[in-house]
Order: C-alpha cells, then sequence, then structure tokens
C-alpha cells in the first residue's frame, strides 16, 4: 500500500522506482522512433505515396538511427531521474498529485507470537 505524500497528504503515490523504468522504456520507444525517422527522413519522401514501399535500401540507416536514438532517450530519463531521487535510506515515492519526492522506511514483516 503506498503511503500518503508527506507535503500535501494525497494519497496518490507512485513507487518512484517503478515510474522510473516506465519512463526509461517510454524514452527508448520514442527516442528510437525519432532516430529512425531521423535517418530515413527525405524531403520528397516516397511514402507519400499510399501504394509505395518503404525503401529498403535505407533500413540499416534507420535501425542505427533507432538504436542510438534509444541510447540517447534511456540516457536522458536516467539523468532526470538520478536528478529528482531523494537522498537516504527506504522505499522512494513520488506524489502524483504535487510531485513532491520523498522516501519511507519500511518495517520488516514481524508474525505475531
Amino acid at each position: 500500500m503506498s503511503p500518503p505524500c508527506l507535503r500535501c497528504a494525497a494519497p496518490c503515490t507512485l513507487n518512484f522506482e517503478t515510474a522510473q523504468r516506465i519512463s526509461t522504456v517510454g524514452s527508448r520507444l520514442v527516442g528510437g522512433a525519432i532516430g529512425a525517422w531521423r535517418a530515413s527522413y527525405t524531403p520528397t519522401s516516397p511514402l507519400s505515396d499510399a501504394s509505395s514501399r518503404f525503401p529498403l535500401a535505407k533500413l540499416p540507416a534507420a535501425v542505427m538511427g533507432a538504436v542510438s536514438g534509444s541510447q540517447a532517450g534511456s540516457r536522458v530519463a536516467t539523468v532526470f531521474f538520478t536528478q529528482k531521487l531523494p537522498p537516504g535510506e527506504g522505499t522512494p515515492w513520488l506524489c502524483v498529485s504535487c510531485g513532491h519526492t520523498f522516501r519511507q522506511l519500511t518495517r520488516p514483516f514481524t508474525a505475531p507470537q
């Protein structure tokens, strides 16, 4: 169960590590799409005609652009989350309402005697 925010007391908090994973995957997908588009774009694009096909000669360039764009997107997300990560011990949490980040120590479960 997620704890309430320490700043605004809103119950909408998200595990910061989960948010980082989601953001890294999303940044990789967007960066890869942008890289592939930039590598295969021409001002007189043959893709404007509905009957034409993707030029296979540009496929290696598009794949290399997608890989480099994916790496750049991942780097950007990692740097952003590293700067926003709160210092200290415990599980990091992100408030969806106000954007506050905080850590909460988790107590180990002890069985009743």
